[in-house]
């Protein structure tokens, strides 16, 4: 089973509310910079829910996303150099070689050959291209909007050597209009591979565009044993 983990001040910056607990009046949208128990900047939740407040939360997700420190380090692998990056937090990013830097912004530091976490994907990741892992145990640090992040949890759930389609995913998470929404946040999905966005295919079966290149699509879902749809 995947660990997944939204640490307390993603949460708040991507709208969930502090603490799983429910709250109709207003959610916790911590300062960047705010972790450990000081003082947060509240954002007031309206009734319904306007395109002010929903670009306040998103600029606030934005600067949380680009004032932690995130770290990286290069593995190689069997569909090119991958970019591995982390928080303290949890593993943030998994980049293809030829990512559009635009795609995942991230505040990335320095390089960390020896960080914990990265050391722990980069043999997960071993594991899975030699055929020996259907799952990842890691921790997860997404950031990213409320509805990009069930976009993301709904990945999370795909099985492996199986596909969904991106309608499926929108009646998932309970948009089951929002398809075309949906293909986007599949798109930024930061965590390419953990978070599967490969195992998400066209209504018509067919492969759709994938920010590490179709070839590579086919390649993972090969992998798998899913029946690879056509280009």
């Amino acid at each position: 089973m995947t660990e997944q983990s939204f640490p307390e001040e993603i949460h708040s910056a991507i709208g969930t509310r502090a603490g799983g607990k429910d709250d109709p009046e207003r959610i916790c949208a911590l300062d960047p910079e705010v972790i450990g128990g000081r003082a947060a900047q509240l954002l007031r939740r309206p009734r319904a829910e306007t395109s002010e407040y929903r670009s306040e939360v998103a600029v606030r997700s934005a600067n949380s996303r680009l004032k932690k420190k995130h770290f990286y380090k290069i593995v190689k692998s069997p569909v090119g150099a991958l970019k591995l990056v982390a928080s303290e937090a949890g593993l943030a990013a998994i980049l293809w070689e030829n990512d559009d830097p635009r795609r995942v912004r991230l505040n990335i530091v320095a390089e960390d050959k020896g960080h914990a976490v990265l050391l722990e994907t980069e043999r997960q990741l071993k594991e899975y291209f030699d055929g020996r892992r259907k799952s990842f145990q890691l921790r997860l640090d997404f950031a990213g909007t409320r509805f990009q992040s069930r976009v993301w949890s709904a990945l999370l759930e795909i099985p492996f050597g199986e596909t969904r389609s991106y309608a499926e995913i929108a009646r998932r998470i309970g948009s089951p209009k929002a398809v075309r929404a949906v293909g986007a946040a599949n798109g930024r999905n930061p965590i390419s591979i953990v978070a599967p966005c490969h195992r998400v295919i066209g209504s018509n079966g067919k492969l759709t565009g994938f920010a590490g290149g179709l070839t590579i699509k086919a390649f993972l879902l090969g992998l798998e044993g899913a029946r690879t749809p056509t280009i």
